[in-house]
């Protein structure tokens, strides 16, 4: 198999081509072996060892998967010995993402200017989030940048895994509602109508079914911009009141008492909540800084609010697991693990292995929502289409005054 490959060699040159190897792991150990380090090997194609992107289609913001790769390959760079400044000039030359590049040359350029990596981070928030910088300023303080982007770069892979995991497990749903809503509106603005003008040139009493069946259409077809107006007023006014404090939270709240979507999105939140807090903690973050991070990255405020008193909890010396309890929020699973962890003086890695389950639970609830969701959403168009046909039918065969 051919693979792509970026490496440096020991006095801090760049060297990419491809080779033929039987593996990854293979291909890694021969480079070495040649005096290089591996920074990058991916597949490539017969012929094409090097993927170009075309100027339109590059990206011009950094994503999820672009700032995981840059976090990877700086990991390794500092392992490998080399400079901080080296190892950004490298990865800005290499960088195939014109936003990520011009980011890393900036902090090129403030770090040579005299300011620490973690400063220089914290003047791009867009990019980099506050666990980002305050888990780099850690490893500035305790001299273990690379085992901190290390564990950054494990950190963001399992986030962008289980971001992955959601958005594609609702892509089919999504899909199926959209081409459900899109033949549900073809059938009421253009097929009804026609329909409508043959039944009123008959001048024939016709079945209530499909007066209503008429009515609506007629309602949508003359009427459709202003339910458009109205649906896009009720989004503005919603948008509005979540962007208050007080709307927000209470959105928040109402969420979580869903049946089986509330449950979902805790134990997303619990395993956010936790692989934050672990890597934080494992990178030698102070706990009360650590929970301010992650109050601020919890994206349900119903939650955040209740990490408050957990904070309260622990400047009173109560340690993390009781005032989790008493917060009456999280599974009594994770505050029994916790209560585990503190015990065994293993709080950092309990927190991990806490989220390690509940992104398991995730995907099995998500596995099983989806299994409900997408034959009720084939139903659910199912019969509505055949509540259109069923009264077009009846309609004719009454005109046509056929007996059942």
């Amino acid at each position: 198999m051919e693979f792509f490959y970026k490496a440096t060699t020991f006095d801090g040159k760049l060297m990419e081509g491809s080779l033929e190897a039987e593996s990854e792991k293979a291909l890694s150990f021969r480079l070495q072996q040649m005096g290089y380090l591996p920074i990058q090997i991916r597949t490539a194609a017969p012929g094409k060892p090097v993927s170009i992107s075309l100027p339109f289609g590059r990206s011009r913001r950094v994503r999820n998967k672009d700032l995981l790769l840059f976090t990877q390959e700086l990991a390794t760079l500092l392992k490998s010995g080399s400079p901080l400044d080296r190892s950004l000039g490298l990865l800005a030359d290499m960088s195939e993402n014109p936003a990520l590049k011009s980011v890393t040359q900036q902090l090129l350029k403030e770090i040579k200017a005299g300011k620490s990596f973690s400063e220089a981070l914290a003047e791009h928030p867009r990019v980099f989030s506050k666990l980002y910088v305050n888990m780099v300023r850690a490893g500035e303080v305790g001299g273990f940048l690379n085992e901190v982007c290390e564990r950054l770069a494990e950190f963001l892979g399992a986030s962008e895994a289980l971001r992955t995991t959601l958005i594609n497990a609702m892509i089919y749903p999504a899909l199926l509602t959209v081409v459900g809503i899109t033949s549900i509106v073809i059938l009421m603005t253009f097929v009804i109508p026609k329909f409508t003008q043959i039944f009123s040139d008959m001048g024939r009493a016709l079945p209530l079914p499909t007066v209503i069946l008429m009515n609506v259409s007629y309602g949508v077809t003359h009427f459709g911009w202003l339910i458009l107006l109205g649906l896009a007023a009720i989004f503005f006014l919603w948008r509005r009141i979540l962007a208050t404090p007080s709307g927000r939270l209470g959105w928040d709240q109402w969420i979580l008492r869903w049946p089986v979507l509330g449950d979902l999105l805790l134990k997303v939140e619990v395993a956010r909540f936790t692989r934050t807090m672990g890597t934080l903690l494992h990178s030698a973050v102070p706990m009360m800084q650590s929970l301010n991070v992650v109050s601020e990255i919890i994206g349900n405020r119903a939650i955040a609010a209740k990490l408050e008193g957990v904070a309260a909890g622990i400047k009173k010396g109560e340690g993390v697991a009781k005032p989790i309890l008493q917060a009456r929020m999280f599974p009594p699973l994770m505050v029994h693990l916790l209560e585990v962890g503190e015990e065994t003086g293993k709080l950092d890695a309990m927190m991990l292995q806490i989220a390690d389950i509940y992104d398991v639970e995730v995907r099995s609830t998500m596995k099983n929502l989806l299994a409900l969701l997408e034959p009720s959403i084939i139903l659910v168009m199912g019969l509505i289409v055949g509540m259109i046909v069923l009264s077009i039918l009846t309609a004719i065969l009454s005109i046509n005054e056929i007996k059942f």
